[in-house]
């Protein structure tokens, strides 16, 4: 099993330009519902992002200008892709490590979430990630 899980997402555009919709909810476009909604921008180049994970929150992940390098890591397998598309999004489940390498000068990616910022969800360290992973 892939850690990749993509969500592709319809384009309602015409010869006006693009135009994508997404709907949230249980058996919709977003698998659950969200709670936060943020975006990275302006990120330098050489700055990667991420490098944690979370107990209980799911995201989905999606490049809506330019690309950047993604890593997925369960503890026991690392995944990698480039998020390079305003058209489909990584959904990224609870326990899965999380980093963002290469972003290009344009690029933007935002993240719906399945919960609130709750600092004490957050996995910061690989070691206590990879220990946590092994007990289940």
């Amino acid at each position: 099993m892939t850690l990749l899980r993509w969500i592709n997402f319809k384009s309602l555009g015409d010869e006006r330009g693009g135009l994508v919709a997404l709907e949230l909810g249980i058996g919709k476009t977003i698998p659950f519902n969200v709670r936060r909604v943020y975006y990275i921008h302006r990120t330098e180049q050489g700055v990667s992002r991420g490098f944690h994970a979370h107990r209980n929150l799911e995201q989905v992940v999606i490049c809506v200008s330019g690309k950047c390098r993604i890593v997925l890591d369960d503890g026991s397998r690392r995944e990698e892709t480039w998020l390079d598309s305003p058209l489909k999004g990584l959904l990224i489940g609870n326990n899965t490590w999380r980093e963002l390498h290469d972003f290009s000068p344009d690029c933007v990616v935002l993240v719906l979430a399945s919960e609130h910022h709750d600092a004490s969800d957050y996995i910061r360290s690989y070691e206590d990630f990879l220990e946590q992973a092994r007990d289940g």
